[in-house]
């Protein structure tokens, strides 16, 4: 496999089994390589062991929760580069701008719609190719 045919590889941060189960079949249909941790904590090991080339991070996570996990990972010179998109259930109306003053570079609200998704992992990633529909 070519370098430029290589598959895309997204951290996804969630501990709801049964989001996590959508987000994952979505992308894996979409031809993403899935990470999976279910906490911050967990998220920030996982980088040790590999560079994702974005992470999909829930707010509200069992100990350290996603906002403190991105702040750490951003605040990582070796790391802060990886766009982090905010999967949340309360994003109102101006929200996004206080989410990305917390170091998210966007969200994508619960519940988790397909195209949305798709859209915002593909926005959020302007140096990649274009979706293969």
């Amino acid at each position: 496999m070519a370098a430029e045919e290589r598959k895309i590889k997204i951290l996804l941060v969630e501990d709801n089994h049964m989001n996590k189960v959508l987000v994952k079949e979505i992308l894996t249909l979409h031809g993403y390589e899935i990470t999976e941790a279910a906490s911050g904590t967990e998220a920030l090991k996982s980088l040790m062991e590999e560079r994702p080339d974005l992470i999909l991070m829930d707010l509200h996570l069992p100990g350290m929760d996603g906002i403190t996990a991105t702040r750490i990972i951003k605040s990582d010179s070796r790391n802060s580069s990886i766009p982090v998109l905010a999967l949340t259930a309360s994003a109102m109306r101006g929200e996004e701008g206080e989410l990305l003053t917390k170091g998210f570079d966007g969200y994508v609200a619960k519940p988790i719609e397909r195209k949305k998704l798709l859209e915002a992992i593909t926005s959020s990633m302007p140096d990649r190719p274009g979706e293969k529909s």
